[in-house]
């Protein structure tokens, strides 16, 4: 494997990852192609062979003239060339063929596996950076920067690598006819290094602008899709379309200065000057008697050769230049630290449910959440979360499993800080159901069994619905548990969708559980039927709740107070009733 660096910070990986150099675009670039050692030297080699063979058809096309002119040419000698001739054009297919087959597997190789390194990275990122990010512009960056990856290589790379042989190869051939003769190609290429050079410096910052303005567009089509019931509610069409059009028009306007940059490209203008000198030089040769007219005429094919590279060169570099450009987004993305790690190797157990805050303090960045939160659950009760909106009720439970990091004390499970348990093995005993639920487009049976995937068998996914109190509506549907939904459930009413996130908790068994007023969408008869079901299913679990909904309020082992961040008072409904006065206040104004 490639020697590099992947970041050591990461809630998900996988076994035997690869490792790419991420020290920049270009080193992670070739470092995707090395590891396709024999697809890379086959496409090198089959460039180069290619090459020759085609510059060695106006050598022979010169020896052909020479043998014509003379007083009695030699039937036999113009034949074995023009078989010669025939045998090059045939080979020439054949390497073309390999030439071709190997960079195209190069480039679909190199797009999956970015695309996969950039998925499972985006995975292994933390909560906090998903909240950071715009979802349109990682869309933009996983399927369109991730494409261009595709493209920079075959035409891209490919043409470049095959103009370099063309280059390499004609001025070989030209050396073996007169030494003289490198005159005007050689000059011609180092004005042509310093064009392409300005060239290229020119090309470089609007192709990161057009990848950038491109992710912003996306990031805003995305958005206002995301958002497209506010918008029609709103009548706010014509606003969303003037400002998707401004976005539009500023690609446009990139796409455009790239086209500015590629007219102004001069080598091809500069390359006729050479052509122009290189023939009046071979004229001057041949009348001086250094040249023969066959020699002649190999030299000037051979400088047509030359043309190929220096006309692709004007599309190929802004190909690559997307691609770099394309790159450097995707690298962004997986080079940024994320705040927590997967601790492969931390503590790995089954979890009883014993929890304890011990003065734990939270923020995002600068602004606290929570400040020195202290209390304990013992394994199997049921503790009830109550305070006013931006108390701290959400963002308390999110911390136990590490969905985020305490920033000061610790939060301890079974005796162990959370951060010391392996996360997989953390989570997958810890439930949410939280009142805006996400279902995913599928089937209603992969959306009870997610947490489980193919380990979950057909009557635990059947157990957990009923359980939920969902099996009845489920078998309402035509197709039954097959029936697709709609993306984040759509189609299903709020009561719907909050059953099914509780079926789909329930089928893991969950030892620790957290309802995050998981039940506001659902009537108060179907929420009683399904407390009694998570009653009986969750004995002996430990339970977070964050409800508005006195009957479980009232059922709760051991109620929290929080004000502001902090924890004002805790005990059951009684004792709070009787000596806390924000309890009081919070009790009347829900109920």
């Amino acid at each position: 494997m490639t020697t590099g660096t992947l970041s050591t910070r990461r809630e998900f990986s996988v076994a035997d990852e690869y490792r790419y150099n991420r020290a920049g675009p270009l080193r992670w670039i070739l470092s995707h192609l090395l590891r396709y050692k024999f697809y890379l030297a086959s496409f090198v080699s089959a460039s180069a062979i290619t090459a020759t063979f085609f510059s060695a058809i106006p050598a022979l096309t010169g020896r052909a003239f020479n043998e014509v002119l003379k007083p009695s040419p030699d039937t036999g000698t113009l034949a074995s060339i023009g078989l010669a001739i025939l045998g090059l054009v045939l080979l020439r297919g054949v390497t073309d063929i390999i030439n071709a087959f190997s960079i195209e597997t190069l480039a679909q190789r190199m797009e999956r596996d970015a695309r996969e390194e950039l998925y499972i990275s985006l995975l292994g990122k933390s909560q906090t950076f998903h909240n950071r990010q715009r979802v349109g512009d990682i869309m933009a960056r996983a399927a369109n920067d991730v494409r261009q990856l595709n493209p920079m290589l075959n035409p891209g790379i490919a043409l470049i690598t095959d103009s370099l042989m063309g280059i390499l190869a004609p001025l070989t051939f030209i050396g073996f006819i007169r030494i003289e003769l490198l005159a005007s190609p050689l000059v011609f290429l180092a004005i042509f290094a310093v064009l392409l050079r300005d060239y290229t410096r020119q090309l470089n910052p609007v192709a990161a602008e057009i990848r950038g303005r491109f992710g912003d567009l996306n990031a805003s089509l995305n958005e206002t899709i995301s958002a497209i019931e506010v918008v029609k509610s709103t009548a706010q069409e014509t606003q969303e379309k003037r400002k998707f059009a401004r976005k539009a028009a500023a690609v446009r306007d990139y796409f455009v200065k790239e086209g500015q940059v590629q007219a102004r490209y001069l080598p091809i203008l500069f390359f006729g000057f050479a052509l122009t000198a290189a023939f009046a030089h071979g004229l001057w040769l041949w009348q001086q008697g250094s040249l023969s007219l066959g020699e002649l005429v190999a030299y000037m094919g051979l400088m047509g050769v030359l043309r190929f590279p220096i006309f692709i060169s004007i599309f190929t570099f802004s190909l690559v230049q997307l691609g770099i450009a394309g790159a450097e987004r995707i690298l962004e993305l997986i080079r940024e630290e994320t705040e927590l790690d997967e601790n492969k190797a931390g503590h790995a157990a089954a979890i009883r449910g014993d929890v304890r805050f011990d003065n734990v303090r939270f923020g995002f960045g600068v602004t606290p959440v929570l400040e020195d939160i202290t209390f304990h659950v013992a394994p199997g009760q049921a503790v009830a979360i109550v305070g006013q909106t931006g108390a701290g009720k959400t963002t308390l439970t999110k911390l136990v499993n590490r969905i985020y990091d305490v920033n000061g004390g610790r939060i301890l499970i079974d005796g162990v800080d959370v951060r010391e348990w392996n996360l997989a093995t953390l989570r997958s005993q810890i439930s949410i159901i939280e009142q805006d639920v996400f279902l995913f487009s599928r089937s209603i049976r992969d959306n009870i069994a997610f947490g489980l995937g193919s380990k979950a068998t057909e009557e635990t996914i059947v157990q957990a619905a009923k359980d939920a109190q969902a099996h009845d509506f489920i078998m309402a549907f035509k197709d039954g548990y097959e029936t697709i939904i709609g993306e984040r459930g759509v189609t299903l009413s709020g009561g719907q969708r909050q059953r099914l996130a509780i079926a789909r908790a329930l089928l893991t068994d969950p030892r620790i559980l957290i309802l995050d007023d998981s039940t506001s969408a659902i009537d108060s008869a179907t929420e009683d039927k399904i407390q009694q079901a998570i009653n009986r299913v969750l004995e002996g679990r430990t339970t977070f709740l964050i409800t508005h909904r006195l009957s479980q309020i009232r059922r709760a082992d051991k109620i929290i107070v929080l004000d502001k961040g902090r924890l004002v008072d805790c005990g059951t409904h009684t004792e709070l009733l009787a000596r806390n006065i924000l309890y009081r206040r919070i009790f009347a104004r829900y109920f």
